[in-house]
């Protein structure tokens, strides 16, 4: 291990170390863009308190509890956005390139966005006038990146949240500042994360969200709020303590079923099922949207792995029960992962999937 005895640690202690941080803190709410005055004075009071702290040679816990919630709060886009496109025939070009057949989800994604364009041209906020996108439909069957397609013909940042991994209301809303080891909740953490007020937002997998009893109600109460135009302009994290602008994040849900999610919350959402695939569409899809990804991701080059057209179908049966393309892909990175060694070994030039090899190639 190097020698660290001659280097000289600053320590929370330190008073020099201390007048620093204060001084960066105090430079970086003052060049905060867009910062709401109120929450800037309130912030700069902070600062001015932890001052007068400091010259009396007194320290506590609540200097790195007030350093760290200024650097959130400084953090949080109050102002920066992108600008949306709105290009519906760019839109519609997307959806083409990155999936296969769904025409009638196509269509409803392009309806809504057309209502959009109409509502913007008024010179209203399109979002706020639009319900929410509920995409439902089985694992597998494209929800997640039809969302991130949308995101991307819009020219807006993408961010997903789990929602089956909130297990309470605290997870999405913040706790309060004054309990040891608090956070802002995801919503705060998503826009940080991106860096902008209106990126998109997937609230991915929301039947599942606190499966505990009593718990779940008050996620959904917590989602009504957040998804509502009337009261998402001054969503209050618990953590930040001050209302937060969502008017301009496009918020898009995806479910597997809507039997757990409330009849409150339902009537907010616009839901588009997303149909199960045919094997005839999971040949197509895993040969020409998966299969070149895969090469791609798995440092391939053009002819290094290739796969008779006879074998698609015997690719594509092992998972005929599932309705969507997950384990195909998982299939394909497997069989490119093993030619990828082969190929560092030296063992083979590049490999052409037969019926006579493919048992071979395809995982155990």
């Amino acid at each position: 291990m190097p020698d660290n005895d001659n280097k000289k640690t600053p320590t929370v202690a330190s008073p020099d170390f201390i007048f620093q941080e204060l001084k960066d803190l105090s430079q970086k709410v003052a060049s905060a863009k867009d910062m709401p005055e109120e929450l800037k004075d309130r912030l700069e009071k902070m600062l001015q308190r932890l001052n007068t702290m400091a010259r009396m040679g007194s320290y506590s816990m609540e200097f790195d509890n007030i350093a760290r919630y200024v650097d959130i709060v400084v953090s949080i886009p109050w102002g920066i956005r992108t600008e949306d496109k709105l290009d519906l025939s760019g839109t519609a070009e997307m959806l083409n390139k990155t999936h296969h057949g769904m025409q009638y989800v196509k269509d409803r994604v392009l309806e809504y966005l057309s209502t959009m364009v109409l509502i913007k041209r008024k010179g209203e906020n399109a979002i706020a006038k639009s319900p929410v996108i509920l995409f439902v439909g089985l694992q597998g069957v494209g929800k997640t990146t039809m969302a991130m397609s949308l995101a991307d013909a819009l020219g807006r940042k993408f961010i997903r949240i789990s929602m089956g991994a909130i297990g309470a209301v605290t997870e999405l809303r913040g706790r309060s500042k004054s309990f040891p080891e608090s956070e802002p909740g995801q919503i705060v953490k998503a826009l940080i994360k991106t860096g902008v007020r209106n990126p998109v937002i997937l609230l991915d997998e929301i039947e599942k969200a606190s499966g505990q009893v009593g718990l779940q109600s008050d996620v959904m109460a917590a989602l009504l709020e957040i998804l509502d135009p009337n009261q998402n302009p001054n969503f209050r994290d618990h953590y930040v303590d001050f209302p937060i602008d969502l008017s301009e994040v496009l918020f898009v849900c995806s479910a597997n079923n809507t039997g757990t999610i409330s009849t409150a919350l339902m009537d907010r959402l616009e839901v588009i099922k997303m149909p199960s695939y045919t094997n005839d569409e999971k040949e197509v899809i895993a040969r020409e949207y998966l299969l070149p990804k895969v090469l791609v991701n798995s440092g391939l080059a053009d002819g290094e792995l290739t796969i008779e057209p006879t074998l698609w179908p015997e690719i594509v049966k092992p998972f005929g029960y599932d309705s969507g393309i997950r384990s195909i892909g998982r299939t394909l990175e497997s069989i490119a992962r093993k030619v990828a060694k082969e190929i560092v070994d030296g063992k083979s030039k590049s490999v052409n999937l037969t019926s006579e090899n493919l048992k071979y190639y395809l995982p155990k």
